[in-house]
């Protein structure tokens, strides 16, 4: 098969609302693989404090506001992608791929939104835009995620086990050619929704949370959700994390400092049973990223569970921790107009594996 080379740029907004990932990427495509790859440009773009807030505020809102509000993100992100093209005199463009923003996910009831117009992002950039990236799975029974095992599986082969720390934490391993992946816990999204309790966008290096002491009652109860006791396939939804999790922090009397100690205490504890479970791989190394990496002390206290599982945790350069899920995303543009499976059916519990994503041509 002829090689092509595909220019995108690929933008990811995560549930821990820190902004807008954009990664201008090139992918060398030939024989249904990617031969090649590397983020020529890479950038995270604040949101606005208003922008952040109306995030935030969305899932309790009216219908009538969250159509504006899908139709009015989508011109904001295209404006955030055109500054960053001018800042960076980017002329070669073949598509715009697009996750958007998750307000709801509820696969159970086969829906999830990701808002963030495809159409005005591309009106706006007046360039080639794919969008939607889990509506066809989750219609075929799947839960729309993870995403991240294409990413594995194209991007880094020479691992069989992975580990991404972001909003929420997922973990993906292969055997034999056999996928298994699935959102662990919670990750950044709650942590940096217990910094924000001193007026912190986030606890840089883990610093406060080293400071804490875990508070056992605390651990204890954070261990009785049902969802860890659940088989894969399985995802979790940021609804889930602000019903069934936050409060459960808010009822605790003790300091910011010993609720993040706690937490990131929980987050190595379910995935250190996730990596057990999982430890089958022929390899000792799990690649981890994702921008929970930067928060030293929970590295730290992953990499002591992992040792005692044998396992070694590889971190990448940092803008492959960085930017790995906007690479994912334009990889799953690739994939959509190659028309080759961008969802694994055996991952995600659909019926069969799907090509998902809606194109719309900028001019």
């Amino acid at each position: 098969m002829k090689e092509k080379i595909y220019h995108a740029i690929g933008l990811m907004s995560g549930s821990s609302l820190d902004g807008l990932d954009l990664a201008y990427c090139q992918l060398k495509w030939e024989n249904n693989k990617v031969q090649d790859w590397k983020i020529l440009l890479a950038d995270t773009l604040d949101f606005s404090p208003m922008w952040k807030a109306r995030l935030q505020a969305l899932p309790t809102q009216n219908a009538l506001t969250f159509a504006k509000t899908d139709m009015y993100f989508g011109y904001y992100m295209a404006e955030l992608v055109n500054t960053f093209i001018e800042q960076h005199t980017i002329q070669t463009i073949d598509f715009i791929a697009s996750h958007g923003h998750t307000i709801f996910h509820d696969p159970d009831r086969r829906f999830s939104s990701q808002i963030g117009s495809g159409a005005a992002l591309a009106a706006l950039t007046k360039n080639r835009v794919i969008s939607d990236f889990r509506s066809h799975d989750i219609a075929l029974g799947g839960e729309g995620a993870p995403l991240a095992p294409l990413a594995d599986h194209y991007l880094y082969p020479e691992y069989d086990h992975y580990i991404n720390l972001g909003g929420i934490a997922n973990i993906s391993t292969c055997r034999k050619g056999v996928w298994t992946a699935f959102d662990v816990c919670y990750a950044n999204q709650v942590l940096n929704h217990l910094a924000a309790e001193l007026d912190l966008l986030y606890d840089k290096d883990g610093i406060i949370a080293r400071s804490g002491n875990v508070e056992k009652p605390l651990f204890e109860e954070l261990k009785k959700a049902n969802f860890y006791k659940r088989k894969p396939p399985k995802s979790m939804s940021n609804e889930w994390i602000r019903k069934e999790v936050l409060p459960i922090y808010m009822q605790y009397e003790c300091s910011v400092q010993d609720k993040l100690c706690t937490a990131v205490e929980h987050i190595v504890h379910e995935l250190a049973n996730a990596m057990y479970r999982l430890n089958h791989t022929t390899t000792n190394s799990i690649l981890l990223t994702g921008g929970g990496t930067h928060n030293t002390y929970l590295v730290e206290r992953l990499r002591h569970f992992s040792k005692l599982l044998d396992k070694d945790l590889v971190l990448p350069n940092p803008s492959h921790i960085n930017y790995k899920e906007a690479v994912l995303i334009a990889l799953l543009g690739v994939l959509r107009l190659e028309e080759i499976p961008n969802s694994l059916g055996e991952v995600t519990g659909a019926s069969r594996n799907t090509v998902n994503g809606a194109i719309y041509h900028g001019s």
